[in-house]
């Protein structure tokens, strides 16, 4: 889904001539979506109480989001399809390495290995490949 959620939002930010603004759209429908989602399933919004126990940090979800958002509907109609979603998965892959390694936001440690760095070599390979070819 993310080539044609790409494709689909730098249309519309090039028809409204701001990927900003397209990327509020974007989020704007995705959340109504997902608040009438949660009225049909009857999915009790979290106490009021908790909302001022979260870390600060849990917050940055929807502003990391917003940013890959508009980020793909700057680059989609300068990359195409597939060098933008090459170049995700590897940035992904590699941030997730260090995640992983550390045992950050939660995630369980796992040791960066040989055959881990290898598969983010050959993803940087082949971004090389699909950018070329």
């Amino acid at each position: 889904m993310m080539p044609v959620q790409a494709g689909i939002n730098a249309l519309l930010g090039a028809q409204i001539k701001s990927p900003i603004m397209a990327a509020a759209v974007s989020f704007t429908v995705g959340a109504a979506f997902l608040i009438l989602l949660c009225i049909m399933l009857r999915i009790p919004a979290p106490a009021m109480s908790l909302w001022g126990k979260l870390p600060l940090w849990m917050w940055t979800g929807g502003l990391l989001g917003a940013f890959f958002v508009t980020t793909t509907i700057i680059l989609a109609p300068k990359l195409g399809a597939v060098t933008l979603l090459a170049s995700l998965i590897t940035a992904q892959m590699t941030a997730s390495i260090i995640l992983d390694h550390y045992g950050l936001i939660g995630y369980p440690v796992q040791p960066v290995n040989m055959g881990r760095v290898l598969g983010v070599i050959f993803l940087i390979l082949g971004v090389l490949l699909v950018q070329r070819y």
